[in-house]
């Protein structure tokens, strides 16, 4: 599926003076099968299926320290809209542990069940509602217990977007019971090949962030990209850095060149019209010298 530029080079920085601040815990989150292993495009056939796992990132190489600080954490699920909470117990029993920057295992007098990942444990998402997105799509947060604004001994209140602060949360998305797969994708490239290990931050439409690293895994269907999956409808930003490996040049959205070069945060708009036509991704290019 072929897309036009999603927002006018003009208001680039107009983008940029409202652009979310990000937050302040650093490393990534994303979800995984018991076995700490990932799926093709954040599908998951059943609710029970999806563990919570995070650390430095898939494909960060050296460029990611993990989750930071090490500590204990509050998660929850959410609808993509985020307004309505769709884990049913109390936050007390969503709480997991990160240590080392990564985390091992759930916590508190009700922890959820756990998996295993190697280095850490991922601890599984269960029991949440079904979503009431036609597609499939849910939004896990986590954020550190000292932000976390609601009582523990009770499920939801009305502080914040239930009790998380999205400038101090990480998100992530994925589908459950279904097969159509909508993505952001990240390319690095330095005139003669796509390179992996190279990180964005990802801010989505509520003012929360996730760090994403292109990496390659063809029985995944990754190739060199750094992925945002199933991203809701909304303005999203993708943060472009220098780093090591990569000073930033040129810069494509869907094809199409920015006017501005080097370090910089382009918008993503992601509307109903897209969703309610299928399955799309979006191409974020960049040319690293």
């Amino acid at each position: 599926m072929k897309l036009k530029m999603l927002a006018p080079c003009a208001l680039v920085a107009a983008f940029l003076a409202t652009t979310p601040v990000a937050a302040q815990v650093s490393g990534a989150i994303w979800t995984s099968l018991v076995n700490g292993e990932a799926v093709n495009f954040n599908l998951y056939e059943n609710k029970e299926d999806v563990y919570l796992n995070g650390g430095p990132g898939h494909g960060s190489g050296s460029n990611s320290p993990g989750l930071s600080p090490d500590g204990t954490y509050v998660f929850m699920v959410t609808d993509p809209s985020s307004k309505t909470l769709l884990s049913t117990d109390n936050a007390e029993c969503r709480q997991v542990e990160v240590v080392g920057g990564v985390i091992s295992g759930s916590t508190g007098p009700c922890a959820h069940s756990e998996g295993s990942a190697g280095a850490g444990t991922p601890v599984q998402l269960f029991p949440y509602n079904d979503t009431p997105n036609n597609g499939g799509e849910y939004k896990v947060w986590l954020t550190p217990l000292d932000k976390y604004a609601c009582p523990l001994d009770e499920v939801d209140c009305d502080l914040e977007t239930h009790g998380f602060i999205p400038s101090e949360s990480k998100t992530d998305n994925f589908k459950v019971d279904s097969d159509i797969p909508d993505e952001i994708d990240t390319r690095f490239w330095d005139g003669a090949r796509y390179l992996d290990g190279l990180g964005i931050k990802w801010i989505d439409s509520h003012g929360a962030s996730n760090q994403k690293f292109s990496y390659y895994a063809p029985e995944q269907i990754v190739m060199h990209e750094a992925h945002v999956e199933a991203p809701e409808i909304g303005t999203h930003y993708i943060v472009v850095s220098n780093q090591p490996g990569c000073t930033v040049g040129e810069v494509y959205v869907a094809g199409t060149l920015q006017r501005k070069k080097g370090p910089q945060t382009v918008p993503i708009k992601i509307t109903k019209g897209m969703k309610s036509k299928g399955s799309f991704t979006i191409f974020v290019d960049v040319v690293c010298y």
